[in-house]
């Protein structure tokens, strides 16, 4: 076997990523005991979410008001601050003697082999995607170049809002605390970008699954569930979250269609080479008519490092912390003047209550949530607003959780606040689908736009095919589960329904309202939809984020189901008759087939993606620029060595999705104008990014100084790149005017970089 030296320190740069996570998490783990105190598990995984999330918070709190700069020194004192601030809850200091508390010595040693079951899921998932990624690991194609540049900037920001690296000299307009999480573990973890970029994918990947598991065992324990069966409806859950797909992959049985126009299947003749690539995998994200409808697996087969990918660790977290206040809660419950006593910070262990502590989290988590991608705050402020309305029903007391919501809303407000008051949405209404005449002709009420042609439904059967998987197991929980064993069974014929009657009832609630909500997520997009610069796409990003977190409740929700049905089966089966164990048989097969559907998802798409996983490459994700081109990659890297701070480089501006811009996206300095469509998104109107495209090109190849030292003042550019794609578009690229106005400080055979001296 030939030694590789770059896998060997990509392996230590692995393990040191993963000393992070650990040590993160178990500073926090006093506070993750204190909120799951309730979960069999008491939240072992979470504690690094929640630990990433509020040192990357605090950090960017320090930023935005300039007290501290961002650094590796400040991460590191952050870090070090809440570990100091967490001893307390884990050491008693007496009489000169340290010792650790005797409550976080009984959970620890009670619950270490779960704890370590789940890091070892977590490292599991660490190491099983890093290497899926180690095929194909290059930050290049769809909008990795975007993901890359944000992640980049705010490496080189000092303070923040972090600046524009496609639009100087303004701030990013876009949701960027994800990246800006990835960035400080960047820095705490002295990893170069390149390498981090793709271990935050894989970090992301075994979040996913962890949690998900996490999630899934905890909804099953309540059920009284051998021991088994928790971890086997867990890990159900995860691979559901993780790993599936959709019934699309129906078609990979039949002849195949033209993406852009998808038929029944039934109408298509069976496939006689299902082996190795009849199937397209895109196509299970593109199947209704110019709209877009991922889930998790996609997006980490593709590995754009995007906001809906980013806050999938924070989604779990939430929607765990509503299991968990569901799961405690009482049926009566005291009145609001005592109650408030209960409204302060004492984290003492198995103490647990609906204090100031519980409604702070939650508005933490929700304004986290909105500026990694604000779909997410909304969706799951809504989530908190049904889970409340329950609880609110269920004690009778209204103007209680009334006011807890107002001031979770409150808090979300404040804490999203220092991102929003540099932020500027670029949503112009809420278009309606298919509006009446009389209201095309009036264009728009408040909020509302009318638009004409804009009728674009969603076939009935496609939306089936998407998810008729999940509603298999919705219709299976409502009819096979409360018709046949609930309503038909004893209590003392099973032990499950015997067993803590109303725990049960607690869990079977949430994962109803997973479901309404998840389903109401689905239906919006076919009435309304929130405006953007896409025409013909014009539902697209509005049914892309709603749906994507209606997949990931919705498998949530039936990996329960599914082991609910197991677990209560056994009894329907022995006391039905002969016919009703062969229609039992046959439910079976058909489910067990569903199953297998979904689940051959990853291998068309890791295979496809991935090439087999025949070549490892390594997880450099810019290797790929010393092959396409290498007199440029040798120059950003020599940039990303030499050049400090953020000073303005001016580059080829090109389209999206296109290599222009690869000098910014990979150093993270800002230029004059990067992809026009993103920033024409981000700014609300092509009319302000329009005219730098002709300045840009005048900076190239006008041969009149004064114009050009203009425009160098204008945009206060230090530094000219003049590369490969500067030659092919500006085709009357005048090269002498920057001898004269600047020098060379860098050239490897055609490739240079101007530092402009004169403006």
């Amino acid at each position: 076997m030939v030694f590789d030296k770059n896998m060997f320190f990509e392996l230590i740069y692995i393990l040191q990523w993963w000393v992070i996570f650990f040590v993160i998490g178990f500073s926090f783990l006093p506070l993750t005991f204190t909120i799951f105190k309730n979960f069999f598990d008491k939240g072992y995984i979470f504690s690094k979410i929640l630990g990433i999330a509020i040192v990357s918070y605090a950090i960017f709190l320090l930023g935005i008001l300039h007290i501290a700069p961002f650094s590796f020194l400040t991460s590191l004192l952050i870090l070090i601050f809440f570990g100091v601030l967490n001893l307390p809850l884990i050491f008693s200091f007496k009489d000169g003697k340290t010792r650790i508390k005797e409550d976080f010595l009984k959970i620890l040693k009670e619950n270490w082999p779960i704890f370590l079951f789940e890091e070892i899921l977590f490292i599991f998932g660490l190491l099983s995607w890093s290497y899926i990624r180690s095929f194909q690991p290059d930050i290049h194609g769809l909008e990795k170049y975007m993901d890359f540049g944000i992640l980049n900037s705010i490496l080189r920001s000092e303070f923040f809002p972090p600046k524009d690296m496609w639009f100087t000299p303004l701030p990013i307009n876009y949701y960027y605390f994800g990246h800006l999480t990835t960035a400080v573990l960047t820095k705490l973890s002295n990893i170069p970008s390149n390498i981090t970029f793709n271990l935050m994918i894989a970090t992301i990947f075994a979040f996913t699954f962890a949690g998900s598991f996490s999630i899934g065992a905890n909804l099953i324990h309540k059920l009284n569930a051998k021991r088994y069966m928790l971890f086997a409806g867990g890990l159900l859950t995860a691979f559901i979250v993780s790993f599936a797909g959709n019934l699309q992959t129906i078609y990979a049985f039949f002849k195949n269609y033209s993406g852009e126009n998808p038929v029944p299947f039934w109408h298509l003749p069976l496939s006689i080479q299902f082996f190795p690539n009849m199937y397209w995998y895109p196509n299970a994200t593109r199947f209704i008519h110019n709209t877009i409808h991922e889930f998790p697996l996609y997006s980490f087969v593709v590995s754009d490092l995007h906001g809906h990918v980013l806050d999938i660790p924070i989604v779990l977290l939430t929607i765990a912390l509503l299991l968990s206040v569901i799961q405690n809660s009482k049926g009566k419950i005291q009145n609001y003047n005592a109650k408030i006593k209960t409204f302060n910070f004492e984290l003492k262990f198995f103490t647990f209550n609906f204090s100031l502590l519980t409604l702070l989290l939650i508005s933490f988590l929700l304004a986290v949530a909105y500026t990694t991608n604000a779909w997410d705050g909304i969706i799951y402020g809504l989530l908190t607003a049904i889970v409340f309305s329950y609880l609110a029903f269920r004690s009778k007391n209204y103007s209680l959780y009334a006011k807890r919501y107002a001031l979770i809303v409150i808090g979300s407000i404040i804490f999203a606040y220092p991102f929003n008051h540099f932020f500027k949405p670029f949503v112009s209404g809420v278009g309606v689908v298919c509006p009446p005449d009389f209201l095309v002709k009036a264009q728009k009420l408040g909020p509302f736009i009318f638009e004409a042609d804009h009728c674009q439904k969603s076939p009935w059967w496609q939306i089936m095919i998407l998810y008729g998987f999940f509603y298999f197991w919705v219709v299976s929980f409502i009819v096979f589960f409360y018709r046949s064993v609930i309503l038909r069974a004893k209590p003392e014929g099973s032990k499950i329904l015997h067993f803590a009657q109303n725990d049960i009832m607690k869990s079977d609630l949430f994962v109803l309202l997973l479901i309404v909500l998840s389903t109401l997520l689905i239906i919006v997009p076919e009435f309304i939809y929130v405006k953007d610069i896409y025409p013909a796409h014009y539902r697209a990003n509005t049914m892309f984020k709603l749906v994507y977190q209606s997949f990931i409740m919705l498998s949530i929700a039936s990996s329960y189901i599914i082991i609910r049905i197991v677990l209560g089966i056994k009894y329907y089966v022995s006391s039905t008759n002969h016919r009703k164990k062969i229609i039992t048989a046959c439910y079976l097969l058909f489910a067990t087939f569903l199953l297998a559907l979904v689940f051959i998802y990853p291998y068309f798409a890791i295979g496809s993606f991935y090439g087999g996983l025949k070549t490892q490459l390594g997880l450099d994700g810019t290797k790929y620029l010393k092959n396409l081109y290498p007199t440029d990659y040798d120059a950003i890297a020599w940039i990303n060595k030499n050049i400090k701070g953020q000073p303005v480089i001016l580059e080829a501006q090109g389209d999206s999705y296109t290599d222009f811009a690869r000098v910014s996206a990979n150093t993270g300095l800002p230029t004059v104008l990067g992809w026009t469509v993103h920033e024409w998104l981000w700014r609300g109107t092509y009319d302000i990014p329009a005219p730098r495209i002709p300045q840009v090109q005048m900076l190239y190849e006008s041969s009149d100084i004064n114009i050009t030292k203009e425009l160098i003042d204008k945009y206060k550019i230090e530094y000219v790149f003049i590369g490969d794609l500067e030659y092919q578009k500006y085709t009357n690229l005048n090269e002498q005017k920057f001898e004269t106005i600047g020098k060379i400080i860098y050239k490897n055979g055609r490739t240079k970089i101007y530092k402009i001296t004169q403006q």
